[in-house]
């Protein structure tokens, strides 16, 4: 399978190198992978150009953003201005962060899981970070998840949901949009990558605002929007987080933000998350 690879880099002159060089290292190489220096001020350009001298199929363009290190739309234009610079003559298309370190087997194995399923429409591995020396999971979702910085997409689900969505929550409604259409998605818990930046690390308190206009933005409604915030904050360990979260659900609900989805998409949307609910209520009792 042919395996197209968009990575957006902002000042990652620390980490990108390290990145590459694990893709580089697969037993399924890339066709091709594309480094987005997204208005960095340090070497990441450098070591990116650098590393493409002696592999062919890595190349690097550059964008100008803001300096802010915000989620949401920010990533997506960065991937977009990679993605737009390639052909279509993929058979997944992968948008990772520039902070990780793959297995050499990993799109080798994600190949297979795509092969074996054809309603197969994303998989991905699991994001570990260190802690006391060890690697340990970086526990802020399910494990059915699939995390941001790991998302890879078969090129007819890809196009089907419309791509991504410049905002927040990107990297939920197009599992959400995928089912909805049909298509299934999955995470492979033997596949460890070490994630070196700890999500959310460096997000001013700006950026925690986005979550609970994610919520909004997703139709959740007021309290499936509650339920998820008090889950997320719990699983950071900052519960004053809920806080912010709630701020942000309130402000976009007042501005009357654009949704991402439409109103028979949020009804599905919604009947999916209740129902997970339920089913893991009943695991609990």
């Amino acid at each position: 399978m042919k395996f197209y690879i968009v990575i957006p880099a902002h000042n990652e002159e620390d980490n990108i190198g390290l990145t590459l060089k694990s893709l580089i290292n697969q037993t399924l190489l890339p066709t091709k992978l594309l480094v987005v220096d997204d208005n960095s001020t340090d070497n990441t350009a450098y070591i990116v150009n650098n590393i493409a001298k002696k592999h062919p199929w890595i190349s690097l363009v550059s964008n100008t953003s803001s300096e802010a290190h915000l989620p949401g739309a920010k990533i997506i234009n960065a991937f977009y201005k990679g993605y737009e610079s390639l052909d279509t003559d993929f058979d997944v298309i992968c948008k990772y962060d520039a902070d990780l370190i793959f297995p050499n087997n990993y799109l080798e194995s994600l190949a297979n899981h795509y092969q074996k399923n054809p309603q197969l429409g994303m998989v991905a591995g699991h994001c570990y970070i260190q802690k006391n020396s060890k690697w340990q999971l970086e526990d802020l979702t399910s494990k059915e998840h699939i995390r941001g910085p790991l998302k890879a997409y078969r090129k007819a689900c890809f196009m089907e949901i419309g791509g991504l969505k410049k905002s927040m929550g990107w990297d939920t409604v197009d599992e959400l949009l995928a089912l909805y259409y049909g298509w299934k998605f999955t995470t492979d818990e033997s596949l460890h990558v070490k994630h070196l930046k700890p999500t959310g690390a460096k997000y001013n308190r700006k950026a925690k605002y986005l979550q609970g206009t994610a919520f909004y933005k997703m139709r959740y409604g007021f309290v499936l929007a509650f339920l998820s915030a008090l889950k997320l904050a719990v699983k950071k360990g900052r519960i004053r987080l809920l806080w912010d979260y709630l701020l942000g659900y309130m402000k976009a609900l007042k501005n009357k933000e654009t949704f991402l989805i439409n109103a028979d998409q949020g009804i599905f949307v919604r009947a999916y998350r209740w129902k997970n609910i339920r089913r893991k209520f009943k695991i609990l009792t």
